[in-house]
């Protein structure tokens, strides 16, 4: 008895869950048909920096309730329109994404208002053994000789984005390539520091992991520091002797002279003579 009512109870209850399922398709097929919308995406992969046409583009239904924002219904909307990032095939191209009008396709169209690309010379060992790719953050480290002729090596700019490796400037690739120059995005400010790390040293990049946002102030190491060394003693100042006082003025001498004797002075006036004090 009891064997049987579990068998009935089993059967009800895939009954019920095939019901179920049928109204749930019935009623999604329902919504498609009455509630989508025209959709340009993209008919293949595209990287960032690509102006598009309409070789690149598909229109596609969606469904009205999902459209995202900022989507295209129009293909002649999206002509010679330039890609900011990179985009996967059947995915939506929305404005967000787009350089602003008349923008020309290249490099250039992704480097931001008030940014700067400045391509730096690198090895397997200066790129990071390659892993420094487009859209990873990367510190710049220069070793040089510090204003006493001393090694030191310090960590000059922090935080700088990779915009390109080589001519490569695709963010989806994860795979290492050694290559022999990064492209980096710098301001200004950073451009000048960056080339003149270069003229005077030797330049290292240092990757970071993407969502860290600390800075590290570091002061740089030298080779002191860097074998343990202490400072060697500074050396004793000599005494220095104090400088004689000024040996006093003579005080000045006052000479009397005698007083002078009168003169005479003898006139003569024909026989007559006769003598003249003065």
């Amino acid at each position: 008895m009891r064997g049987s009512r579990a068998v009935i109870m089993l059967v009800l209850a895939l009954v019920a869950g095939l019901a179920a399922v049928v109204l749930a398709a019935r009623w999604l097929s329902q919504q498609t048909a009455t509630g989508t919308e025209s959709v340009i995406v993209a008919s293949r992969e595209v990287n960032l920096g690509t102006a598009l046409n309409a070789t690149m583009l598909e229109v596609v239904p969606w469904p009205s309730g999902a459209v995202p924002t900022g989507a295209f219904r129009n293909l002649a909307e999206l002509d010679g329109r330039v890609l900011l990032t990179s985009v996967q095939r059947g995915e939506p191209i929305l404005e967000s994404r787009l350089a602003p009008i008349g923008t020309r396709g290249g490099l250039s169209a992704v480097i931001p208002e008030g940014k700067r690309a400045i391509t730096v010379r690198v090895n397997e060992v200066v790129g990071v053994a390659g892993f420094a790719l487009p859209g990873n953050y990367v510190d710049v480290m220069v070793n040089t000789q510090d204003e006493k002729d001393k090694p030191i090596s310090k960590i000059v700019l922090e935080r700088i984005l990779v915009l390109a490796v080589a001519q490569e400037a695709s963010r989806d690739d994860t795979k290492p390539r050694v290559v022999n120059a990064v492209t980096l995005e710098v301001s200004p400010e950073q451009a000048e520091r960056l080339d003149l790390a270069r003229s005077v040293g030797t330049l290292s990049l240092v990757l970071r992991n993407q969502i860290d946002n600390n800075s590290a102030a570091t002061d740089g190491i030298t080779k002191r520091e860097l074998l343990g060394q202490t400072p060697p003693p500074e050396p004793p100042v000599a005494a220095v002797a104090p400088a004689p006082a000024p040996a006093p003025k003579p005080r000045p001498r006052i000479v009397r002279q005698p007083p002078k004797q009168p003169e005479t002075v003898e006139v003569i006036r024909g026989v007559q003579r006769s003598s003249a004090q003065f």
